[in-house]
């Protein structure tokens, strides 16, 4: 589906109907209230939900309340824990938010904000330094990733199962086992960009790849690093000039912040392709693993998941890139850069995956608070 000028003027008409011009500032990590979320679900996204995470309208709708209320609660639960946090997680089983502590004499004031608690060997920040002794290491391709599993109080690495055997690879997992807690997982598939070259569709396009919008900030948008350098010139859906790249960096992150020339304009709304109605973003705090989560690009539209692991290190061909998040939504070439949400708070930009829209698989995305901070950004809330 191509963006057009009437769907432009429509967003526009959008913004003002709500009291919004597109310049105005927000705060980014603003959130709405309870009720101000549910009156967002619309029959696309329940849709959505049930499509691709096998849900009733009512599961689904009972879903995103009790996300909500996890998502308000793991910062204070996080808190209340102190260097006592080992994690934290959705259950949806319970529709609640699980705490890991090493400390079960933390454990009634987490509940006590709503949190069920688990206790745990290893703390969050001793998992964290695991992490970033696995990330001084050279890995592999036959190596995924790795990434902190809060529910398995460890850190997982991630092999390729055809490589499993490889020389280099058990190397890789027996020093990973001497730099302390670590397990093995395995995936059908190596993960890979999703940039592409030219083809029919929404999006902007640098020399002939095409990309996908991420989030909208004041004076640009963020998008994926690997889909150009800085100074790149970046043309919009309708081949006009669009911006340039201010700031790329791919491998190590996988982000970048285009900034737009006149004649363009920033609204803080992820296309829903049809399938949702155009989503609005009101801020942009992390859902924690287990929550739902969709995605917006410019292949393969919209598709929903759940959030797997945060994070990750994904050991791409071109290099390993650190702090990932990730899902169960699929993607495909060209979605890259594109929105990722839960709710109505902007989550992150795509980066690559495993698997296409057919046949599923797992995609990673680069948190976009990082961006924003990393480039000094305001994200463009309503």
């Amino acid at each position: 589906m191509r963006r057009t000028v009437t769907l432009r003027a429509a967003l526009a008409a959008l913004l003002l109907a709500t009291g919004l011009g597109t310049a105005q500032a927000s705060t980014a990590n603003a959130a709405p209230a309870p009720e101000a979320a549910e009156t967002s679900v619309s029959p696309g996204l329940l849709d959505a939900m049930s499509r691709d995470l096998g849900l009733t309208e009512a599961q689904a709708k009972e879903r995103l309340r009790a996300e909500r209320a996890a998502l308000d609660t793991e910062q204070a639960a996080r808190s209340a824990a102190g260097r006592d946090y080992g994690g934290s997680w959705f259950e949806p089983s319970t529709g609640r938010l699980v705490v890991a502590l090493t400390d079960r004499a933390k454990a009634d004031e987490v509940r006590a904000l709503g949190a069920d608690t688990r206790l745990v060997r290893h703390s969050a920040a001793a998992l964290d330094r695991v992490t970033t002794r696995l990330n001084a290491l050279s890995a592999p391709s036959g190596v995924a990733g790795w990434h902190v599993d809060p529910e398995a109080n460890s850190v997982v690495v991630t092999v390729v199962r055809g490589e499993r055997n490889a020389s280099a690879v058990r190397a890789f997992v027996d020093r990973a086992r001497r730099t302390g807690p670590v397990e093995v997982a395995y995936t059908p598939q190596a993960p890979r960009t999703y940039a592409a070259g030219t083809v029919g569709g929404d999006p902007y396009y640098t020399g002939n790849v095409r990309c996908s919008i991420g989030f909208s900030v004041h004076g640009g948008f963020v998008t994926a690093g690997h889909c150009a350098q800085a100074g790149a010139a970046v043309r919009g859906w309708d081949g006009s000039a669009m911006g340039t790249f201010q700031g790329s960096s791919f491998p190590g992150n996988d982000y970048a912040y285009v900034s737009i020339h006149s004649g363009w304009w920033t609204v803080p709304v992820v296309l829903g392709w049809g399938t949702v109605p155009d989503r609005l973003v009101r801020g942009s705090a992390e859902a924690p693993v287990g929550t739902s989560i969709c995605r917006s690009g410019s292949t393969t539209h919209w598709h929903c998941g759940t959030v797997l692991a945060r994070n990750e290190t994904v050991n791409y061909a071109q290099g390993a890139v650190h702090q990932m998040t990730k899902t169960s939504v699929c993607a495909e070439p060209g979605d890259s850069g594109g929105s990722f949400i839960s709710g109505d708070q902007a989550q992150g930009v795509t980066s690559g995956g495993w698997g296409n829209c057919s046949t599923g698989g797992q995609t990673w995305f680069q948190p976009v608070n990082e961006i924003l901070s990393r480039y000094g950004l305001t994200l463009h809330t309503a």
